[in-house]
This record gives C-alpha cells, sequence and structure tokens, in this order.
C-alpha cells in the first residue's frame, strides 16, 4: 500500500512540475506568456521519446526552454520560433510536422499499411474460397484414387 501511495505521489507530482517550469518566470504580457506555453507544447524534445518540452527533464529541454522563453521575450511570433527550432533541429522538433515530400511517409505511411493489409486480407480470402471450391470439384477418377491412397494409409500405420 504504501509502494502504491508513493508511485501514485510521483505520478500526480510529474504534471505539476511540468507546469512549474514556466510559472517561475517573468513575462511583459500575459500574450507572451501564453505564446511561450503553446511553444513549449508545440514543440518536442529531440533527445526524448516523445515528449515536449514541458514534459521533458533532460538537459536539452532546458536549453531549448530557455532558447524559446528568449525569443518571446524579444518580439518573436510563433512561426518564426517554429522557423529557427526547425532550421536547427529538423522536422522532428515539431509534434505536427508539415506536410511536404520529405514527411509523406510520416503523415500517410500508417494509412498506407492498412490499404496493404486489407489488400492482402481480401487476396488469401478470394484464394481460400475459390480453392475450397476448385477442392469441392474432384472428378471421379480423383475420387476413387484418393480412397485408394486413403485405405494404404490406414493399412501402413496399423502394421
Amino acid at each position: 500500500m504504501r509502494a502504491l501511495s508513493l508511485i501514485l505521489m510521483v505520478v500526480l507530482a510529474n504534471p505539476v512540475l511540468a507546469i512549474t517550469v514556466g510559472s517561475a518566470l517573468d513575462f511583459d504580457s500575459p500574450e507572451k506568456e501564453a505564446l511561450y506555453r503553446q511553444l513549449l507544447m508545440d514543440l518536442r524534445c529531440t533527445v526524448c521519446q516523445n515528449q515536449s518540452l514541458v514534459d521533458s527533464n533532460a538537459p536539452l529541454a532546458r536549453d531549448l526552454r530557455r532558447l524559446t522563453y528568449q525569443k518571446v521575450q524579444e518580439g518573436a511570433d510563433r512561426e518564426s520560433i517554429h522557423a529557427f527550432m526547425v532550421a536547427r533541429y529538423g522536422d522532428f522538433v515539431l509534434y505536427k510536422p508539415p506536410l511536404r515530400s520529405s514527411t509523406w511517409l510520416l503523415w500517410f505511411g500508417p494509412l498506407l499499411f492498412v490499404l496493404l493489409g486489407g489488400l492482402i486480407l481480401w487476396r488469401v480470402m478470394v484464394h481460400y474460397r475459390n480453392g475450397a471450391e476448385a477442392s469441392a470439384v474432384i472428378s471421379p477418377q480423383a475420387r476413387e484414387r484418393l480412397s485408394e491412397l486413403m485405405r494404404e494409409q490406414g493399412e501402413a500405420e496399423r502394421r
């Protein structure tokens, strides 16, 4: 029970720690603070596994938060900060990378896998259905030969 309470406390405290990351900073206006918070959610830590700058405690994430704060305080808008980060770290730094030829596989890859899986399933089902129909139509000679082979197999197993 004590371990469960500890785990629960750590899990619940983690978002609180993430929120306090930006709260100690002074902003010129509420708009800049809102922009800063939105940017921290838009940008991904490049060394962490799928964590935003809010969620990550990596040294690089701290540096990126500091850099984002500086850019916001200098008056940069969201698009220019995104462009700066992408130029420096590539499209991976954005949680929603832009749709361009270099990211097509990222955007449409899952759909292609679903379509390919559906096509394979359809082909297997058609093949199975055609195979079942073909096996149902056996000539009398083949049926006679099959019965003969099964009798021989049964006699061989008894020996």
